[in-house]
């Protein structure tokens, strides 16, 4: 069985809330640190369930404030809407990264559905 890709460059981007990773199989991806957020794998966002999955609104201008390693398998990262639960794994990482115009667009569709407009300040 093929190992899953493994980040060998992880750098937050602050200024334009977008973390940018590298894995090892050359795979590069700039993920948005909002992107992150409504899709963090924490139980409190996800549920137990795909069924229990919250949509995450007013999200559009939270940022990273800290990524901490958790071994050699994931990153925490620390939001600064105070959301800090979610274990990023390597191969959740890459899953993001590989599917992410998908995802996005879900994720927007979602917001639509509930008629919820994405608010983003870009007055920084």
């Amino acid at each position: 069985m093929a190992k899953n890709p493994t980040p060998i460059e992880i750098k937050l981007q602050q200024k334009t809330k977008l973390l940018y990773i590298k894995f090892d199989d050359q795979t590069e991806c700039k993920l948005s640190c909002e992107f992150l957020r409504v899709y963090s794998p924490s139980a409190e966002v996800q549920g137990h369930h795909p069924s229990q999955a919250i949509l995450q609104i007013g999200k559009e201008n939270v940022n990273i404030i800290k990524i901490t390693p958790v071994g050699q398998y994931a990153i925490k990262l620390h939001f600064s809407d105070g959301h800090d639960t979610g274990l990023y794994n390597w191969s959740y990482l890459y899953n993001l990264a590989k599917n992410y115009d998908q995802l996005w667009l879900e994720y927007i569709m979602k917001l639509e559905d509930a008629g919820v407009e994405r608010k983003v300040d870009n007055s920084e």
